[in-house]
């Protein structure tokens, strides 16, 4: 199956990451679909992606977080795609500082939970079946580092969400050892910034995303992590072991 025959769908595909993998996807020769509650990052995603690409990128407003409506938002997206061979889920947010835990409201770690743990499951209990039983289709899990480390006073919650993403993929590891679709996990331990907006150590998201869309392309590996942290081991963790 060539990559012009495959359908990505990108989970937070308007975001920083997700944006960088939506379009090297794209210009890989995939087509990619993105939904969005918010039409505005839709429209920044059309201007940022190469324009010879655009025909290929779908975009969908809806919300893949809540189980009342992401059966809806999923019909609609097999009605204009036809089908999907391969998901990214890259849900949720980078940064969170909302202070120390004991200044924070039961409301707060809901939010924090919700948005990272809660539409991740969502999202894959919906997703998931459209490729789980092809062993030419990909899942692929972006996460962070943050679940295994507090960055730095004041974000205690960020630590929990993500703590919970990383466990939530390792249940459907064990859970599911001998799921026939390419089921791996990226788990960015560094921060990561547009071209714009860099800082040492951080992961170009234009760079993350090639390296992304190659594990992608190449559906070399299964249950597998690869842990990034510097812009070296984009190539030694992510490519190179995947040639």
């Amino acid at each position: 199956m060539s990559n012009s025959d495959r359908v990505v769908l990108v989970l937070g595909g308007a975001g920083t990451v997700g944006s960088g993998i939506v379009k090297a996807l794209l210009d890989k020769g995939f087509k990619v679909a993105v939904i969005s509650r918010d039409n505005s990052r839709l429209e920044r995603l059309r201007a940022f992606v190469s324009p010879s690409t655009k025909d290929n990128l779908v975009t969908i407003m809806g919300n893949v977080g809540l189980e009342d409506e992401v059966e809806q938002v999923k019909q609609q997206l097999l009605k204009q795609v036809g089908k999907v061979t391969d998901v990214v889920s890259s849900l949720g947010f980078s940064w969170w500082q909302g202070g120390p835990p004991h200044t924070q409201t039961l409301k707060d770690l809901h939010w924090v939970i919700e948005t990272l743990l809660f539409s991740t499951f969502v999202a894959w209990k919906a997703f998931s079946p459209l490729v789980r039983d092809d062993s030419n289709c990909t899942y692929t899990f972006i996460t962070g580092g943050a679940g295994e480390k507090l960055l730095m006073p004041g974000t205690g919650f960020l630590t929990v969400g993500a703590a919970s993403s990383l466990a939530f993929c390792q249940v459907l590891r064990e859970e599911y050892p001998e799921l026939p679709c390419k089921m791996n996990q990226v788990n960015i331990d560094t921060g990561v910034g547009t071209p714009d907006r860099m800082a040492p150590g951080y992961l170009n998201h234009l760079d993350l995303g090639e390296a992304v869309a190659t594990l992608v392309e190449r559906r070399n590996a299964s249950h597998t992590v690869f842990t990034v942290r510097c812009p070296a081991d984009l190539k030694t963790v992510i490519l190179e072991k995947n040639l």
